[in-house]
């Protein structure tokens, strides 16, 4: 399981259907298609109902649904921590630099 499918999923769920959750995403949805079909394999269990009007979760997708969102939450709150931690990091560099500077 990617971070690449739970994100497709975690879009196909709330715009509840294909074509939208492929704009959203800014692919196509065949791709989209194939990310979720292959992480309905890979759990092997089906997360949607595929209906005529589009995507209706099952309650194996719902399931699914409040921990994909909470991993990529984490993701995000690790990605910022990460960078802001490089900006940090560079601004004490910026910092020594300028003293050592100073003191030649």
């Amino acid at each position: 399981m990617s971070l690449a499918q739970l994100e497709s999923f975690v879009a196909v769920a709330e715009e509840e259907h294909l074509t939208r959750a492929a704009r959203r995403l800014h692919i196509s949805q065949p791709p989209l298609t194939r990310q979720i079909r292959e992480l309905e394999n890979e759990l092997g269990v089906p997360l949607f109902e595929r209906t005529p009007k589009g995507m209706k979760l099952l309650p194996s997708g719902a399931e699914l649904l409040e921990r994909a969102r909470e991993i990529l939450r984490l993701v995000e709150e690790a990605r910022g921590a990460f960078l802001a931690g490089r900006s940090e990091g560079a601004r004490a560099q910026l910092r020594r630099a300028a003293r050592d500077d100073e003191l030649s």
